[in-house]
């Protein structure tokens, strides 16, 4: 990963737009996740643009006042905002099963660019809920409006359609072995 100009604009943007958020459950800052979910996809990829697309993956999903569509265009092009779209649930749909289900649906012709994103986002997504689960044990479900065995079905139908969109990528091996361990939580 090369670090440009455009890069540090996009991790500032970032942290000013969710500088008041914390991961769910924590007191940690939420901004390690979109820098997490960064540096795990600058794994498999260099383009800038998809770079910054993690950056501000959950931008227009969690705070889109902090940072509109309009000014994320500006600043950064259509091509990262078509990709931060891409990832985005569609809010108008209030059941978790409804918005999961479009989510999936969307993510089986997005871009593969955007497919990447959403994969990086994914792993480290549930990196984070198996190092929670090593804590909390059983008590890690509360937090969530689907429980655990709806956890397993939706890294498993995520993972389906990495290993369709995008086959012997290492984000589909990686998201493979954590949906394995979640799996195997009693």
């Amino acid at each position: 990963m090369k670090f440009t100009p455009r890069l540090e604009l996009a991790i500032r943007k970032a942290t000013l737009a969710h500088a008041e958020q914390k991961r769910k459950g924590s007191d940690w800052p939420y901004i390690i996740h979109p820098f997490s979910v960064m540096c795990i996809a600058s794994e498999v990829t260099d383009d800038e643009d998809i770079l910054i697309a993690c950056l501000l993956h959950d931008v227009i999903e969690d705070v889109p006042d902090c940072y509109p569509e309009s000014e994320m265009l500006q600043d950064f092009g259509e091509r990262v905002l078509s990709i931060v779209k891409d990832v985005t649930k569609d809010g108008s749909l209030s059941a978790w099963q409804a918005r999961a289900d479009a989510y999936l649906a969307h993510l089986r012709i997005a871009s593969i660019e955007s497919v990447t994103v959403s994969a990086a986002d994914k792993i480290h997504n549930l990196m984070s809920v198996l190092q929670d689960y090593e804590v909390l044990g059983d008590e890690l479900w509360a937090r969530f409006n689907a429980g655990k065995e709806r956890q397993q079905w939706w890294y498993r139908e995520v993972l389906k359609v990495l290993e369709n969109r995008i086959p012997d990528s290492l984000l589909a091996t990686q998201l493979e072995a954590q949906v394995k361990v979640l799996e195997g939580l009693h």
